[in-house]
Order: C-alpha cells, then sequence, then structure tokens
C-alpha cells in the first residue's frame, strides 16, 4: 500500500492581511418618558431628564448602557431631581416653617422629603452601580475629590 500523502512546502503558504473588524458603538440612548420633561408648578422644568441622559452616558462609557434597565435609570433621575428640588427649596424658603394651626416653629417639611429624596436616589444609585461594578469589562477609577480619602492615602505614600 503506498502512501499518497502530499509533502507541504513552507513557502507554498501565503498570508493575507485581514481588513479591520466593525466598530461597535452600542446602543443608542433610549428617549426619557415625558415625565422626566414635566414642567413644575413654577413653570420651570424638574430637570429629571438630564440627569437621566448623563447617567446614560457614564454608562456608556463604561460599555454597561445594555445592562441597566431604562427604567431603573428614569427613577434614579426623577429620585435625584426631586432631591436637588427640595434642597432649593430649602435655600429659599430655609430650614424652619409655621405650623399651620398653633401658629408655632417646625422643621420645615422639605428637610425631611430632601432626605428621603436622598436616600431612594442613593440606593438607586448603589443598584446601577453594582450592575457596573460587576460587569464592567474595562477597569476605571473615578476622581475622587474627597479631602479626607486623600489625605489618608497621601499618608500612606509617606
Amino acid at each position: 500500500m503506498s502512501n499518497d500523502v502530499p509533502i507541504l512546502e513552507v513557502d507554498e503558504l501565503e498570508a493575507v492581511d485581514l481588513p479591520e473588524g466593525a466598530h461597535m458603538n452600542g446602543l443608542d440612548m433610549p428617549k426619557p418618558s415625558e415625565y422626566l420633561y414635566a414642567k413644575q408648578k413654577n413653570g420651570e422644568p424638574l430637570g429629571a431628564s438630564d440627569i437621566y441622559k448623563e447617567t446614560w452616558k457614564w454608562l456608556k462609557q463604561r460599555n454597561c448602557e445594555q445592562l441597566v434597565n431604562p427604567r431603573l435609570i428614569e427613577s434614579y433621575a426623577q429620585a435625584f431631581a426631586r432631591y436637588i428640588q427640595c434642597e432649593e427649596a430649602m435655600s429659599s424658603y430655609g430650614l424652619l416653617g409655621k405650623h399651620p394651626t398653633t401658629g408655632g416653629v417646625i422643621a420645615s417639611p422639605f428637610v425631611q422629603m430632601s432626605m428621603q429624596f436622598q436616600k431612594q436616589a442613593n440606593l438607586l444609585w448603589y443598584e446601577i452601580y453594582n450592575i457596573v461594578k460587576q460587569n464592567c469589562t474595562t477597569p476605571f477609577e473615578e476622581s475622587s475629590n474627597d479631602m479626607m480619602e486623600n489625605l489618608l492615602r497621601l499618608r500612606k505614600e509617606l
């Protein structure tokens, strides 16, 4: 029985340059719901749509925009915008108010509302951030403006 296997010569192979692959940019940002654009009683927009867009861009920079439900981003944007609205009301009206029946001094209701909206916004942000932390494929470090953290890092380096 004869062996008919051809002998392969190395100089017979040619390398072919492959064209560059397609560059994927991800999805376009879904349009925020109309309630994020709603005008407030004073006629000014709430500003939640801007927070939504800013958060979406942050997610897109980390290639995680498709992992977070747009409703979660909307909830975060609205809660944070309401927190800002309460803070602005406290700046305008002060931290104290007048009791409606006794006329005595009471804490402004905006203080409690502000804390509740801040808590809600933080919980939603932690949920978004946790999704990014668990799924982000590119390492990133947030720039820290925390003075105490910077002091501790400086001390560690010494």
